[in-house]
């Protein structure tokens, strides 16, 4: 009886670390797995519901920062690691919220300072996101909503489409109350 108790137990502590082994994510999967905040699977971001994403993009993250008295927040999916270890970033949702974003060409003004561009050479194309009107420069499509409220979705171009990006945008937006 005492033997046959030593197997069981010994064959369950094998398939215990077999399993726990398996579950762990490791160079050979590709992928960094981290379960999704109560937010993420509920898939809104301050106050916008996220109905549109691209398959194949990686893990989210949630960041919350400032500048010049814009408050951003920002939901990042990012695959990796790589064999080198590094992760590469899939997708970028924001929000932002601030008094100086009072229409689309405020928003402009602000973001060509935010992410130092040149007005001069930066290239846009007014574009309508759902029933707002936007701009799309390259990898990044960004939406004036109200005033005080915008949102910016931007893409890794060598995984995703202007399609993957323009459907993504499309499908961020604020939340209707009914």
């Amino acid at each position: 009886m005492v033997l046959g108790s030593a197997v069981v137990l010994a064959s369950l502590g094998a398939w215990t670390a077999t399993v726990a082994a398996a579950s762990e994510p490791g160079p050979r999967s590709g992928y960094s797995v981290a379960p999704p905040s109560t937010e993420q699977r509920a898939c809104t971001l301050d106050g916008f519901v996220i109905e549109q994403l691209p398959d194949g993009i990686g893990t989210p993250s949630d960041f919350e920062y400032e500048w010049e008295d814009v408050s951003f927040r920002s939901r990042v999916w990012e695959t990796g690691p790589d064999p080198e270890g590094a992760f590469k970033v899939d997708l970028t949702i924001k929000t932002l919220r601030g008094e100086k974003l009072t229409d689309l060409a405020a928003l402009k003004t602000f973001l060509i300072e935010y992410e130092e561009k040149d007005p001069d050479s930066w290239a846009l194309t007014p574009v309508k996101v759902g029933g707002y009107d936007g701009l799309l420069a390259g990898n990044e499509v960004f939406y004036f909503i109200e005033p005080g409220v915008a949102a910016e979705v931007t893409i890794d171009h060598d995984r995703l489409t202007d399609e993957d990006l323009l459907d993504t945008a499309a499908g961020f937006h604020p939340e209707t109350t009914t």
